[in-house]
């Protein structure tokens, strides 16, 4: 993708805006600022470690080295993990659900792609330059309303202009001198976003040499979320999904990560506001699942269908929704992996919808190019 110099320097220019007291116009008093937080957990997430199903021999045999000897009691069909604390917390409030046995209509299993096609929302990898969320803020309006935590900016909000990202690099700023220099040098050549960025990167309050950890990040934007000309929109990435070798069951690798999403929610849940929250929906995206069965190292292959987990006040109530393929090899994707029934777009569109306050039609007409996409609003979120 080429990007000329007049885009780059909006971009740049406009980085950090938050966290300097920059945001975006107030809403009007009678508007209810609606936000929504994805968290991108990449490397193929397990739905099936994260959410089991209950009693199912056949499943319990084929994982005999990983099966959790520990759950937590969700449904009559599902339980959760036990690394999943503050999302059972929320469920016991009606503040967290899933929607079991999806993906994206990707079959491929490779990372690379199912990333792209994940943040994007397309068909073919690398086809589209812009991702779901950031064609979604467009359409609603919300110009300058996301807020990543991380570097680069990622795929699945770009397509909006002046979207914004922090990530503290570990290092000090040059000295009060050295940047004036270069802010002087700005101003003669006419740079003026450059200068006021600059300006900005001087007085902004967060340091550049915070900590980049995932409850530092979730507080400062639950913090920032809360505002009233805060950011609508943050991203999050949780790595270490890819879980070949030693994956474990109630502890190990999955578990770990699994445990990092969850210090987001309890972050998120902790740094808003009551009333923020209540007005927040919490979106999880993964590439693929996990096979079924474990493989001599312990761990399991590249997959097909998994879950998405969900949390925020704007959930209709705790449940886990799914139509339930199962799990007998012949109800299995190629024989190996949970099959997705539900088209993993359907319920991002939806979340749109109902955050965004935009008509499902023209969301899916114009952000995923017209599929026939069910509408999922009614059954996930309130309106």
């Amino acid at each position: 993708m080429k990007i000329n110099r007049r885009d780059f320097l909006k971009t740049t220019a406009l980085t950090s805006l938050y966290f300097a007291g920059f945001g975006v116009p107030t809403l009007a008093n009678n508007t209810t600022k609606k936000n929504l937080v994805v968290i991108m957990l990449r490397g193929g997430m397990d739905g099936l470690c994260a959410i089991p199903i209950k009693s199912d021999k056949n499943f319990e045999k084929l994982r005999s080295k990983i099966n959790l000897d520990k759950t937590l009691d969700l449904t009559s069909d599902f339980d959760l993990h036990p690394a999943l604390e503050t999302f059972k917390k929320l469920w016991d409030k009606n503040q967290s659900a899933a929607v079991h046995a999806t993906n994206i209509p990707y079959t491929g299993r490779s990372h690379f792609d199912g990333q792209n096609l994940m943040e994007s929302g397309g068909k073919i990898p690398y086809q589209e330059k812009t991702g779901w969320l950031g064609r979604g803020m467009k359409i609603a309006g919300l110009t300058g309303n996301g807020l990543a935590l991380s570097l680069p900016m990622p795929l699945l909000i770009r397509g909006v202009p002046m979207n914004n990202n922090y990530y503290p690099v570990g290092q000090n700023l040059p000295g009060p001198s050295t940047l004036k220099i270069i802010q002087e040098a700005f101003e003669e050549h006419d740079e003026k976003l450059l200068s006021e960025n600059l300006k900005i990167v001087l007085t902004r309050k967060l340091r550049n040499d915070a900590s980049r950890d995932s409850w530092a990040l979730a507080s400062s934007a639950g913090f920032e979320l809360s505002k009233a000309n805060g950011p609508r929109v943050a991203v999050f990435e949780v790595d270490g999904f890819d879980t070949h070798a030693a994956q474990g069951a109630t502890n190990g690798a999955h578990a770990d990560c699994l445990s990092d999403y969850d210090n987001i929610l309890k972050a998120l849940k902790q740094s808003m506001t009551e009333e923020s929250f209540k007005n927040t929906l919490v979106l999880t995206l993964t590439e693929f699942g996990r096979t079924i069965k474990q493989n001599s190292s312990n761990g399991t292959e590249h997959g097909y269908g998994s879950a998405i987990l969900m949390a925020g006040g704007l959930l209709k109530q705790a449940q886990v929704h799914t139509d339930w393929p199962g799990l007998k090899r012949k109800e299995l994707f190629e024989g190996r992996d949970l099959n997705s029934t539900i088209d993993s777009r359907a319920i991002y569109a939806s979340a749109l919808s109902t955050v965004f306050d935009v008509d499902f039609k023209k969301i899916t007409k114009e952000v995923f190019w017209g599929e026939d996409l069910p509408n999922l609003t009614d059954k996930l979120f309130k309106a």
